[in-house]
């Protein structure tokens, strides 16, 4: 291996690729200063923002999914792909890497695909507990493997797989802010418990109307709410709301600081994706998890049932949410002997140092 460490990442489309892919990079980075790293991600997606914000050079990849309601587009697609393909040869070419580490998402493919087809050794990080599409069929040609679930022999050759975890953001292990202050801060009472309500940095909109179709409920609890509406849905919720005195109930659209949000609460209602779910393990706080229907493969329902058969969450349907979801949120975050016991069982499915055991296996790699 030559002295500079040179590796390619890719792989995005939502903040539970990106947050992964960056955590490791910051990881080889820690263990490695010299390295050079590259991101692949795919053009007008999320990561073409993130990356460069964290500090990483990034190229775009034409590709996207396919169009499963209309056959006819998919002629478009398919031509993004060898474009794609085209695109990432190039880019290998290029920057020379030693490795190349997919997390999932469109990009990975074509730029994993032709990383391997060029004989650089690859290794791929699955968040889910239910492989996506892209991983399963990279996993022939992958190295290694690090999941965060166990059980994953289903998708996955045994011999190739770590058990990992998944690389959360390091800012949320690294707040040292206090219960009271960051209740404080956000402007409420520290002698009541707190709920705090999270549907992903563009919002949940069962999650969201779980809370408008209840605001008396609100209202008169003896407790306050933490409510993140997303920006997609912000100008709608306040509309919603005008005229509507609630003291109890803190609206934002989107919350920078989620470290000390975490630590306001007692009780947690979120959506089930891997790396929100990573997160909640870390930092043993007890959640109602409500999955997404939306999602490839229902893979939100397939995580949020890994928690709740082992009473390390509590799992709501989507569908059932707005009827019954605030009442339960208000009865469990009173019950103390609940919020202790899910607690102690999310605590107990963390997997910490993920992104230094990832990094490190990937400079292993481009030793080979």
């Amino acid at each position: 291996m030559s002295k500079e460490l040179r590796v390619i990442i890719s792989g995005g489309g939502t903040g539970g690729h990106i947050f992964p892919a960056i955590s490791i990079a910051n990881a080889v980075k820690d263990l490695r200063p010299d390295a050079k790293i590259l991101f692949v991600g795919a053009q007008g997606r999320m990561e073409m923002q993130r990356v460069p914000a964290a500090g990483y050079e990034i190229e775009g990849l034409p590709i996207c999914g396919f169009d499963r309601k209309n056959l006819l587009k998919n002629v478009k697609v398919l031509y993004k792909i060898w474009k794609s393909q085209c695109m990432a040869k190039k880019i290998i070419k290029e920057f020379k890497p030693q490795v190349a580490v997919g997390v999932g998402g469109y990009a990975s493919g074509p730029t994993l695909n032709k990383a391997a087809a060029m004989g650089i050794p690859c290794l791929i990080q699955e968040q889910n507990s239910y492989a996506g599409v892209t991983n399963k069929l990279l996993a022939k040609k992958a190295e290694k493997i690090c999941v965060a679930y166990e059980g994953m022999e289903r998708f996955f050759p045994a011999e190739k797989i770590i058990l990992t975890g998944n690389p959360v953001r390091q800012s949320l292990l690294d707040t040292t802010i206090s219960r009271e202050e960051a209740i404080k801060e956000m402007g409420l009472d520290p002698t009541k418990k707190t709920i705090l309500l999270v549907g992903g940095s563009l919002g949940a909109k069962t999650i969201n109307e779980s809370v408008l179709g209840h605001l008396e409920q609100v209202k008169s609890s003896d407790v306050q709410f933490i409510w993140q509406t997303g920006k997609y849905y912000s100008a709608e919720i306040a509309t919603r709301l005008q005229g509507q005195d609630i003291p109890n109930l803190k609206v934002m659209d989107f919350i920078t600081d989620m470290g000390a949000a975490y630590k306001a609460a007692d009780l947690v209602i979120s959506r089930a994706g891997a790396s929100s779910i990573s997160e909640f393990c870390l930092i043993g706080k007890p959640v109602i998890l409500v999955p997404s229907p939306n999602v490839a493969e229902d893979h939100q329902t397939k995580n949020a049932l890994a928690l709740a058969t082992k009473d390390a969450a509590i799992y709501v349907k989507d569908a059932e949410a707005p009827g019954m979801l605030l009442q339960l949120a208000i009865d469990t975050v009173n019950d103390e002997a609940k919020l202790k016991s899910l607690g102690e069982n999310v605590l107990k499915l963390a997997l910490p140092n993920s992104a230094e055991i990832i990094a490190k296996e990937v400079i292993r790699l481009a030793g080979q």
